[in-house]
């Protein structure tokens, strides 16, 4: 364990030195997060003007407000899935040598956004089944739903990168990543402790610097400044939230290349194949 970990550092290390070749990956969860900030204020805001009877009376109540919920899924997912595609289309573009811009990535998603939709359809369909069960299930019921997420998340792990780079559609693309991680010990999970973890103690050290600033201001009476302390938390919050969706999806670009080709690009033959090694 202590092994794969080690390497889930070094992956993200890889990850962070491609990043640093092509810093405009961060713009992709940036318009992605300001994308999702702007469909949940479209799906919200009719509430508050009409009020809970937007979804209607009676029994008809929980049928409208699954179809509204399945719209808000729909939207979010496609959303995220088409930045997510963007995202791992440039970063493939980098890791084969070439040189991407935002624009690259942009239309490799735009290309793809007919089984994006797809994509997030199916999405949506399982997130609303499972939101279903678990409102109907106890605490072991709900515990089961979670484990299911789960799998769900890992066995569709490495669908993105299949749709941005196969003509299929997502059906077929959530099959191959399904029997992808079947075929592998599914390590990427290991690695993503590792980006999580990296994140995690950048995030903390930022948050324990920026209190002890502001602890300190507020014993010198400066009020003022502790709101312009405050602001610069949270953007650092922000860019690291930023810098951490951009590497996740490096690491998911590299990690289906590698399983694809073999090829390793910028990242260390050695590790990648520790990375992602076939069952035995």
């Amino acid at each position: 364990m202590a092994g794969r970990i080690s390497n889930s550092f070094a992956l993200v290390k890889a990850s962070a030195n491609v990043l640093r070749m092509d810093k405009e990956l961060m713009v992709f969860p940036l318009l992605s997060g300001v994308s999702t900030l702007l469909v949940m204020a479209s799906f919200v805001a009719p509430i508050f003007w009409v009020g809970p009877e937007i979804f209607g009376d009676g029994e008809s109540t929980s049928y409208t407000a699954y179809a509204y919920g399945f719209l808000f899924y729909l939207a979010q997912y496609t959303v995220i899935f088409f930045f997510n595609a963007a995202l791992v289309g440039a970063a493939l573009i980098r890791l084969d040598g070439g040189d991407p811009t935002v624009s690259d990535g942009l239309a490799i998603a735009s290309k793809r956004m007919g089984t994006i939709i797809g994509y997030a359809a199916i999405a949506a369909t399982v997130g609303m089944v499972l939101r279903a069960v678990a409102e109907r299930s106890g605490l072991l019921g709900r515990i089961a739903v979670g484990f299911l997420g789960m799998a769900w998340t890992l066995t569709t792990y490495l669908t993105v990168p299949i749709l941005v780079t196969k003509d299929i559609g997502p059906i077929d693309a959530v099959k191959e990543s399904a029997q992808i991680f079947k075929r592998t010990w599914g390590e990427q999970v290991i690695g993503n402790f590792g980006l999580g973890a990296a994140v995690t103690l950048i995030g903390l050290a930022w948050m324990a610097v920026s209190v002890g600033v502001i602890v300190a201001m507020a014993s010198l009476g400066m009020g003022l400044s502790i709101l312009a302390a405050v602001g610069i938390m949270a953007l650092g919050f922000v860019v690291l939230s930023l810098f951490a969706s951009a590497l996740n999806g490096i690491y998911t670009a590299a990690l289906y290349r590698y399983a694809m080709t073999g090829e390793t690009g910028h990242f260390d033959g050695e590790i990648m194949g520790n990375a992602f090694r076939p069952k035995k």
